[in-house]
């Protein structure tokens, strides 16, 4: 089933990447390029990355110029992980191109690469949440209260990966069918954001 790669990706990108837990260390993606698995293993990769700029900037002492700096880094994260969602729907739109919708086919709510993004990020909230029951020095309290939270965060995998791989199957049945939007981001656009068309 498609949930149990990318669960399986997403995890061993995350523990890679926790090895040096570094954010500007390099990327050691081993999977073939033009795979799926080397699609998954990039997305994860990124949301990774950006998981911990977003708990630098979030220091309330960070410098203000050093903190913009990180917001911006942030944006170009941001933008990248859009770009590495539309390649993994256009691998699903290649994969399921000869599947005919039935006459009462319906579209999802949001394609199976934004399933993927929201399973990736599920995963880091799983790991993170995982240290937190087990950090050094906490209380039992805290204990307490994050071992209940991952739970919950376990549950909604579960439920997520089993909804992935129902859109999959429904998707190639001709049950529902696929409709991509392109990303319309106006905010990284010098011709649709006005503050950055109106410095020209």
């Amino acid at each position: 089933m498609i949930s149990s790669l990318c669960n399986r990706i997403f995890e061993e990108a995350i523990l890679d990447y926790h090895v040096n837990d570094n954010i500007d260390q390099p990327i050691n993606n081993t999977y073939p390029l033009q795979t799926l698995e080397h699609l998954l293993y990039l997305k994860c990769w990124i949301d990774t990355a950006q998981w911990h700029m977003e708990d630098v900037v979030r220091n309330p002492d960070i410098d203000p110029v050093e903190g913009l700096q990180w917001k911006r880094r942030i944006d170009k994260s941001n933008q990248e992980r859009t770009d590495v969602v539309e390649y993994i729907d256009s691998y699903f739109l290649e994969e399921f191109k000869d599947s005919t919708p039935l006459p009462d086919a319906r579209v999802n709510t949001e394609s199976p690469a934004w399933v993927v993004d929201r399973l990736s990020i599920l995963a880091l909230k799983i790991f993170h949440m995982q240290e937190e029951t087990q950090r050094t020095g906490a209380s039992d309290e805290h204990v307490q209260a994050t071992t209940l939270k991952l739970n919950i965060l376990l549950s909604q995998r579960t439920d997520l990966s089993q909804s992935l791989d129902e859109l999959v199957t429904d998707i190639k049945s001709g049950h529902k069918y696929m409709k991509v939007y392109k990303q319309m981001k106006m905010y990284n656009d010098p011709t649709l954001n006005p503050v950055l068309y109106n410095a020209k």
